[in-house]
C-alpha cells in the first residue's frame, strides 16, 4: 500500500478541503485548534478562492477555506517551499478573508472572526521549539489582547515534530504525524487506525484510488517541489561562496 503526500496541495485538497471530508476536517481542526476538544461539531467546506471586491486588488487561493462554530472562517494553507515574503502573504491573506465579509455600505459589527491555519515543512520561528503556535494582537508592554479578538495566526512547524509512532499520545499529535510521514508509510498503524477520521484520511490518500490522471498530476507536482527546493539550495550555497 501506498499513500500520497499529504504536504502537497493537490493531495492536501483532496483528503481535507471535499465536501465528503467534513469529519476529517472537523477532527483535524479540534486536534490543531483547540487542544483536542470538541469544541467544533460541524462545519461548512466553502469555495477557497477569494474574489477582490475591489479591480486591481490581488485574487487570493487557499488550500481549504471552511465555516466553523461562533460564524468563524478558517483558511488554511499548507506551504512546502519557504518561498520570500511568505510571512506577508500569511498576513494579506487573513486581512482579505477578514475584510470580504463585508458589502458596500455594510456595518462593521458584521464582521466574524479569521483563523489563518498555516502547516509548513520548514521552520519559521527559531525562537522557540514548539510545533504549534498562535499569534494574536497584543499590546506591547502589558500583553493585553487588542478589544477585538478576531484575527488568530496559527502555525503549525512539521520539522520541529519529532514523536515516533510508538510516542503518539493525543489527537495532535496522530494528525500532525499523519502529515509528516504518510507518505513513508506502507500501512496504516493501528494507533492511527483506531481514529475514524484518520483511517478515512488514509483511504482517501491510498495511490490504489487515485486516477491515473490523479497520478500524473501528484507526480508533477513533486517534481516541481524537488526542484524548486534544489534551486533555493543551490542559490544559498552560491550566495555563501560569494560571501
Amino acid at each position: 500500500m501506498m499513500f500520497i503526500n499529504p504536504k502537497t496541495d493537490f493531495a492536501f485538497k483532496r483528503i481535507f478541503g471535499s465536501e465528503q471530508s467534513k469529519d476529517i476536517l472537523i477532527s483535524f481542526l479540534n486536534a490543531i485548534l483547540y487542544n483536542d476538544s470538541s469544541t467544533i461539531e460541524d462545519l461548512e467546506i466553502i469555495n477557497p478562492y477569494l474574489a477582490p471586491k475591489i479591480r486591481g486588488i490581488k485574487d487570493t487561493y487557499l488550500d481549504v477555506r471552511a465555516k466553523i462554530s461562533g460564524d468563524k472562517t478558517v483558511i488554511i494553507e499548507m506551504q512546502v517551499l519557504n518561498v520570500e515574503s511568505f510571512e506577508k502573504r500569511i498576513l494579506y491573506n487573513a486581512a482579505k478573508a477578514y475584510s470580504v465579509q463585508l458589502q458596500v455600505g455594510e456595518d462593521y459589527s458584521l464582521l466574524n472572526p479569521v483563523i489563518a491555519l498555516t502547516i509548513t515543512d520548514f521552520q519559521m520561528f527559531e525562537q522557540f521549539d514548539k510545533v504549534i503556535s498562535h499569534f494574536v494582537l497584543k499590546e506591547k508592554e502589558y500583553l493585553v489582547d487588542y478589544l477585538s479578538y478576531d484575527i488568530e495566526l496559527v502555525f503549525v512547524e512539521l520539522p520541529k515534530f519529532k514523536k515516533g509512532l510508538d510516542e503518539l499520545v493525543t489527537l495532535t499529535d496522530k494528525w500532525i504525524y499523519f502529515l509528516k510521514s504518510a507518505r513513508e508509510l506502507q500501512t496504516v498503524p493501528e494507533i492511527m487506525a483506531s481514529v475514524p477520521a484518520i483511517s478515512r484520511a488514509f483511504e482517501i490518500a491510498n495511490q490504489a484510488n487515485l486516477t491515473p490522471e490523479d497520478l500524473e498530476d501528484l507526480e508533477r507536482r513533486e517534481i516541481f517541489i524537488h526542484d524548486m527546493r534544489n534551486a533555493m539550495i543551490k542559490a544559498t550555497r552560491q550566495g555563501i561562496q560569494q560571501g
